[in-house]
């Protein structure tokens, strides 16, 4: 069979045998996009064959199967599993050596044996198939011919199946608008039989459990919505899936006893008032289902921004005003969860960030038998643990684009008496992992990483750490942290000396759990056997997140803006001593103490900036806030010069290198250095630039439109919801002109 065979001509001749609700609308569907020249229709039932052709099903449709397969290209079998056999048989005798064979069926170890049997070898034209699509509606009359669209098909090709007759049965299914995937027969079986066969079986159980009761009209009576969810699939086909559950046995059976032992457990934590087992169960399974599509399709948590190209359109001009508060702190938030979960007790967080970021952090721990309510309205509740208290998880820990996560969780983990494995997205699969591994290595932890140290990483278990001293080799709040963090695991002291000061959340988190730690200049220093004590966190409000606003304030005509509640840890001030050495007008009223955290209110009025040489003391207190400092620096007068800043090249993206390449295309004069930029204010105009999946371009370029001359179109900004979930929300609250593409 030649390659292009049904990929640039229809087929001449499609026979699909039995017309329900799947065969039917395969059927139709091949019919109404032309792809085969003629379809023929197969049923026991002459009622339905004379229906199939009446709704346009089918050109023609038999009763006889020999006579229908002649000269056929492609047999689509969409009978009931047990029909099968018989079905194979029959077709073996009709010598189809250049037919391909295909099928719908749900389960395929028993159709593979069928098969062998019926042929004596297993075909190279058999490709076995399998939508996951359906409907409670069954029989020719529930003809659908969208029916697959965006709805999975799974492809199960044996070992000795031709490739070119997997593309024929690939194509026409994605010409029906599916998506298509492939996958082992036995994986096929076991998968299905959990997701799809087991809730069936369960929902028919139940249905039947509750209608032989006594009291049974009083029970269907007062079922509340719930129930008739859950219950719905019970309605499906009774004979369809009697077959099932027998073809598919012992998957089923396994399934089955798994789902048992659990019910088992819960039974158990009933009987005997353990709520914390209940609320584990509970609030792991809540977040489960958006957990793992999320993983499946490599997209955000927030719902808001799913498309990989969402493009944000900034119209040029507006004022800031008002007064508003941004999220919490994601560093903190990322902390709070951590310490949280290994403390003894109950710790309550107020003001949590749920981007995505923080939200991988939660599941990690869940993954790992921590009982965390929430986030509801930015509250948490976590139920610790303690620092040995941790469960191995069930698999690979995805932490989606938090480096945070990663690098931190690291650690933890290297302390652990189990192996753990830490995925990421493709962004993060990209990022340097040595500067943990190596020292963490030295601890005496043995980890595994991907080529040149990148994700994913496996951290064995049960490895002794030994404290030790580390002059860190460049300035990284992260790497202090993981390592301050295995220092509680870890024998005798452990002390990290930073080259220029980072953020110090760690620290003054661990003093709030009562964990002692000591700071001595640039040196902080951790022993083990202490712990942790459940407490009440209040998380401040991002001041990275502020610092878009507080540009955004200074560059637009007219403005005064009031930032609440944001945090000002001195080693995170940077951003706010850059822009008054540029000569921002930005005050701090309300300074006070909340959780060993500096907080304090933002007030930002307009101001001609000037251009400056930054500091080379700030740059490690500002190196997440470059980016829109790049945009103020553009909108000043004169040059702006930084240098010390290479760690901006190994972030989400090059920061360095996509500011350069987006300023350029506004008008802007500037220029990238191995560590840093030049830039020479001057007017600016509008055009395309590209965010290359990096939130904090994305939002820079936004506040960029305010000083520009023409709209700017932002590409890749879907991952805002990072860590911004409400930043559009809140531009057009102070009075900025940008949001979605589409929806300005």
């Amino acid at each position: 069979m030649e390659q292009s065979f049904c990929a640039s001509v229809p087929l001449k001749r499609l026979v699909v045998v039995g017309l329900g609700l799947i065969g039917a609308s395969f059927a139709k569907g091949i019919r109404d996009a032309g792809l085969a020249s003629e379809v023929v229709g197969v049923d026991l039932s002459s009622q339905a064959c004379e229906r199939a052709v009446e709704l346009g099903i089918a050109d023609r449709c038999t009763t006889d199967l020999a006579e229908a397969c002649v000269g056929a290209d492609v047999i689509m079998l969409a009978v009931p599993v047990l029909a099968l056999k018989q079905l194979l048989t029959q077709l073996a005798a009709l010598k189809l050596e250049h037919t391909i064979i295909t099928d719908a069926g749900s389960v395929k170890g028993h159709l593979l044996a069928a098969a062998q049997a019926a042929f004596g070898h297993l075909p190279p034209l058999l490709v076995l198939g399998h939508p996951i699509a359906g409907s409670e509606r069954s029989g020719v009359e529930a003809v659908n011919p969208e029916l697959f669209k965006h709805h999975k098909v799974i492809l199960t090709p044996h070992a000795d199946t031709d490739p070119n007759a997997v593309l024929c049965v690939e194509k026409l299914w994605q010409d029906l608008g599916a998506d298509v995937e492939s996958m082992s027969v036995e994986q096929h079986d076991r998968v299905l039989a959990a997701t799809s066969h087991l809730p069936h079986l369960l929902a028919f159980g139940l249905v039947d459990s509750l209608a032989k009761r006594s009291e049974n009209l009083e029970i269907f009576r007062y079922a509340a919505g719930g129930f008739r969810d859950f219950t719905r699939i019970a309605g499906s086909d009774p004979v369809m899936w009697h077959d099932i559950f027998l073809a598919n046995r012992q998957a089923v059976l396994e399934q089955l006893d798994q789902y048992r032992d659990d019910l088992d457990v819960l039974r158990q934590a009933i009987a005997e008032e353990d709520g914390r087992h209940l609320l584990g169960v509970f609030t792991r399974a809540r977040v489960a289902r958006e957990h793992f599509s999320t993983i499946l399709a490599q997209r955000a948590y927030v719902k808001t921004m799913l498309d990989n190209d969402l493009v944000f359109l900034a119209r040029p001009g507006g004022q800031v005003n008002g007064t508003i508060r941004v999220p919490g702190d994601k560093s903190i938030s990322h902390r709070a969860i951590m310490l949280g979960s290994l403390a003894n007790g109950v710790t309550e967080v107020e003001g949590f960030l749920e981007g995505e970021d923080a939200l991988a952090t939660i599941q990690a721990f869940r993954d790992m038998g921590v009982v965390i309510e929430g986030p509801e309205k930015g509250r948490v509740v976590v139920h610790g643990v303690g620092l040995h208290g941790l469960q191995q998880p069930p698999g690979p820990i995805y932490v989606g684009n938090s480096g945070t996560t990663m690098r931190l969780l690291s650690g933890i983990l290297a302390g652990q008496t189990f192996d753990t494995t830490l995925t990421g997205d493709a962004s993060l699969s990209k990022r340097p992992m040595n500067r943990i591994a190596k020292p963490l290595r030295e601890m005496g932890a043995v980890i595994e990483t991907a080529a040149e140290g990148r994700p994913p990483l496996t951290l064995r278990g049960g490895q002794r750490l030994t404290g030790m001293h580390y002059d860190m080799p460049m300035a990284s709040a992260q790497v202090k942290s993981c390592l301050l963090l295995a220092g509680m695991y870890a024998s005798g002291e452990t002390s990290v000396t930073e080259p220029a000061p980072t953020r110090d959340h760690t620290e003054r988190m661990l003093g709030g759990f009562g964990y002692p730690v000591e700071v001595h200049g640039a040196t902080a220093k951790i022993e083990a056997n202490h712990q942790l004590t459940g407490t009440h966190i209040e998380v401040p409000a991002d001041i990275s997140s502020a610092a878009f606003f507080m540009v955004a304030a200074s560059i637009a005509p007219d403005s005064e803006l009031v930032l609440q509640h944001v945090g000002i840890n001195p080693t995170r001030t940077g951003i706010i001593d850059i822009l008054k050495l540029m000569g921002a007008d930005l005050s701090l009223e309300r300074v006070h103490e909340v959780g060993g955290e500096l907080v304090a209110d933002i007030r930002v009025r307009s101001a001609r900036l000037k251009g400056i040489d930054i500091p080379l003391d700030l740059v490690p207190l500002a190196i997440d806030e470059f980016p829109v400092l790049f945009i103020a620096a553009a909108c000043a007068e004169g040059r702006t010069v930084l240098r010390g800043a290479e760690e901006l090249r190994v972030k989400e993206s090059d920061r360095i290198q996509v500011m350069v390449d987006g300023l350029t295309t506004l008008g802007v004069d500037a220029q990238g250095t191995p560590d840093g930029i030049i830039i020479q204010g001057g007017p600016m105009g509008g055009g395309e630039v590209w965010a290359h999946g990096d939130h904090r371009i994305a939002m820079s370029f936004s506040v960029a439109a305010l000083r520009a001359t023409a709209p700017i179109r932002i590409h890749d900004s879907v991952h805002v919801a990072t860590s911004f979930p409400n930043f559009l929300e809140l531009c057009k609250q102070v009075g900025m002109h940008v949001a979605e593409e589409g929806q300005v």
